[in-house]
């Protein structure tokens, strides 16, 4: 399905200005990121429809 709207191309320019995937590293079963530092889901869409997120586990 895809929803088109008045919202669709800045929605579009915005998401690939900020990218759709991010790696985080984990230590001993917690992120190992800064104690500043955040992780934030946004959409930029003003109706955006629901989302799946897809969270990839791997180990070396």
């Amino acid at each position: 399905m895809c929803n088109k709207g008045t919202d669709d191309m800045p929605a579009h320019i915005k998401a690939s200005m900020l990218g759709n995937s991010l790696t985080i590293p984990i230590t001993n079963g917690r992120m190992n990121i800064g104690t500043w530092q955040g992780i934030y889901l946004g959409e930029h869409r003003d109706n955006g429809s629901s989302r799946k997120i897809v969270i990839t586990i791997t180990g070396i």
